[in-house]
C-alpha cells in the first residue's frame, strides 16, 4: 500500500494551531484527519495550506442526511482536493449509494468510507439508542450493508477488524481509530488496540490523535509507532 498507514487527527480548535503543528512532522510520515471543529474553525483555506505542505486529507464529516444533500456535501469535498470522505452506514443504502455516485462524477475521487460504530460507543451505549446488538455485530451488520451500496471501506475499531477482514475481503479499506500506542491513556475510546496488535488484525489505516499531537516532539512519536509497525 502507497503511502504512510498513520492518519493524525488534528484535534486543534484553529487554524494557527494546527498549522503550527504539522510544521513538526513529516508529510511523508503519516495523513492527516480534519474533523468537525477544526473545519468549521478553520474551513477549506485549511485544507489547501495543508495540501501545499504534502499531507493527504482525510475529511471527517460523517455525513448523515437524505441523498441528495450527501451527494452534493460530497461533491464539494471531492473539489477541495481531499483524500477521503465518509459517512454514516446507518444513513442507509440510498444514501450511501447517491455519496458514492456524486464522487464517481468527479475527476480524481477520493475514497469513500462508511463509519460503522462509534469507537466511543459501548454495549450499554448503543442499548439505551435502541440497538439490541453487541457492539461487533452492529459493525458487522453496517459493514456488508455499505459494501454492497459501494463504499471503498469503513472506519471501525481494530478489535472489530480482524472479523471484517474474512467477511468483507481483501481489497476492502479499515480505517481505524482508538488507536493506543502501549502506556498512553484510553481517554475517550472504549475499543482500543496497539498499533502493531491492530495492523495483525487487518487494518489498513491507524487514526491515531492525542499520543501524537499532545507530545513535546510528534516527529519522534510518529517514528517509534512507525518502527514498531515495522
Amino acid at each position: 500500500m502507497e503511502g504512510s498507514r498513520i492518519i493524525v487527527a488534528l484535534d486543534f480548535s484553529s487554524a494557527e494551531q494546527a498549522l503550527v503543528f504539522v510544521e513538526k512532522i513529516n508529510p511523508s510520515h503519516c495523513r492527516l484527519k480534519v474533523g468537525f471543529e477544526l473545519f468549521l474553525s478553520a474551513g477549506p483555506p485549511l485544507l489547501e495550506a495543508l495540501h501545499q505542505r504534502g499531507f493527504d486529507v482525510f475529511l471527517d464529516l460523517k455525513f448523515h442526511d437524505i441523498p441528495n444533500t450527501v451527494a452534493s456535501a460530497c461533491r464539494v469535498a471531492a473539489s477541495l482536493g481531499v483524500w477521503m470522505v465518509n459517512v454514516h452506514a446507518s444513513g442507509g443504502v440510498r444514501m450511501i449509494e447517491a455519496a458514492r455516485e456524486a464522487l464517481e462524477s468527479v475527476r480524481c475521487p477520493p475514497y469513500l468510507i462508511a463509519v460503522t460504530v462509534l469507537t466511543s460507543m459501548s454495549k450499554e451505549g448503543l442499548q439505551k439508542i435502541g440497538c439490541r446488538h453487541a457492539p461487533e455485530q452492529q459493525v458487522l451488520h453496517l459493514a456488508v450493508l455499505a459494501r454492497l451500496a459501494g463504499v471503498d471501506g469503513v472506519v471501525c475499531s481494530a478489535q472489530e477488524a480482524r472479523l471484517l477482514r474474512r467477511t468483507c475481503g481483501e481489497d476492502f479499506l479499515l480505517v481505524t481509530p482508538g488507536i493506543r500506542p502501549e502506556g498512553t491513556s484510553l481517554q475517550d475510546q472504549h475499543r482500543t488496540m496497539s498499533p502493531c496488535d491492530a495492523l495483525k488484525a487487518g487494518s489498513d489505516f491507524l487514526v491515531i490523535g492525542r499520543p501524537i499531537t499532545a507530545t513535546a516532539s510528534p516527529e519522534r512519536a510518529l517514528i517509534a509507532i512507525r518502527a514498531s509497525l515495522d
